[in-house]
């Protein structure tokens, strides 16, 4: 294979770069750590029969009262009978906790896919996921302050704050549906890549304020993803991942590299060292390290932050800790057995 990236992926690359950095739902420097939240058709691309992670976010500190954002995926991936199709099952929790009133969310997402092979030769997959459950946001009232609290020479808590909401939590159903196609690439199987396309919140959820009389719908969002992973020889490798997406007027870009090695079998190799940089366009350079050692791995990165922020963030962003469980199990119907499966 020749060591160059195909002209399908520049092309997508650069059309992330073009856009500027807005975004309403929760995100991820590591975002390939958080691949369901990307899209559901990406559960089960991996190389194992079961993949755990977590990602821990931590932002604004040096600001604000921190952003507090946590995530923990599951996949499990299942043989259809004999022949060389997969489906994927598992699911995605979200926490995320922010500002001085303690703005909350939890979600609750059980995921499906399916993936179809369409060669007899070769790994290449066409999967179709569905993701979908619970969402609850909830607040402190307590901890709000606001103008109607001034009483003329200070601050005084015994007086009403003059909001009118009448629930401080609320809760409504959230779904996300969305494709994937992944391929090997050449004839050795290690040399990958994947394109995908998700539309989350396709059920446009209206209950979405503590207000009772508000009518605001949540906005749907676009998502388009693509990796690529290629040997550069037999303990190196190189791994690109890119995501686009849009909500409504607001866009987000993050792309980058890892740049991987085997520190022992080149086969089938137990310790990797991965070190690479992210991108957000417009808000934030994000270097990256991952120590593996299987079936565990550890990741970890830190945003600094290029905005209009910087000045008060005196270019501080966000710390994430990413970590990792990948395993084949001993089975008759192991994938590790298979001749071709869904992988990246």
């Amino acid at each position: 294979m020749k060591k160059t990236v195909p002209n399908l992926f520049l092309g997508l690359l650069l059309l992330m770069a073009a856009s500027q950095v807005k975004a309403q739902d929760i995100h991820f420097s590591q975002f390939f750590e958080a691949p369901l939240l990307r899209n559901p058709a990406l559960a089960g691309l991996f190389n194992g029969d079961l993949r755990l992670q977590m990602v821990y976010r931590n932002q604004w500190n040096s600001v604000t009262d921190a952003y507090q954002t946590g995530s923990l995926n599951g996949e499990y991936k299942i043989p259809v009978g004999t022949g060389e199709d997969f489906i994927s099952v598992g699911g995605q929790i979200l926490y995320d906790k922010s500002g001085t009133a303690q703005l909350t969310a939890t979600h609750i997402l059980p995921v499906f896919n399916y993936h179809k092979s369409l060669s007899e030769e070769k790994n290449k997959y066409l999967s179709i996921g569905f993701m979908a459950g619970l969402v609850q946001r909830s607040i402190n009232r307590s901890k709000i302050t606001t103008n109607s609290q001034f009483d003329g020479s200070s601050y005084n808590p015994n007086l009403s704050d003059g909001e009118t909401f009448d629930k401080p939590t609320y809760s409504y159903f959230d779904g996300s549906v969305g494709m994937s196609y992944n391929s090997q690439m050449g004839e050795n199987p290690d040399n990958n890549y994947f394109i995908g396309l998700a539309y989350h919140h396709f059920n446009r959820p209206s209950n979405i304020s503590f207000y009772s009389t508000s009518t605001n719908k949540m906005l749907a969002k676009w998502v388009l993803s693509t990796g690529i992973k290629f040997n550069t020889n037999d303990y190196t490798y190189i791994t690109l991942h890119a995501d686009y997406s849009k909500q409504g007027p607001y866009t987000e870009t993050i792309g980058g590299f890892m740049y991987s090695m085997k520190l022992d079998d080149p086969v089938e190799p137990r310790y990797l060292l991965h070190g690479g940089a992210m991108i957000r366009m417009n808000d934030a350079i994000i270097p990256v390290t991952k120590i593996e050692m299987k079936p565990f791995a550890v990741s970890v990165s830190y945003d600094a932050n290029i905005s209009s922020l910087k000045t008060a963030s005196k270019g501080r962003g966000g710390f994430e800790l990413g970590i990792s469980y990948q395993k084949f199990f001993e089975k008759n119907n192991t994938s590790k057995n298979a001749t071709r499966c869904p992988r990246f």
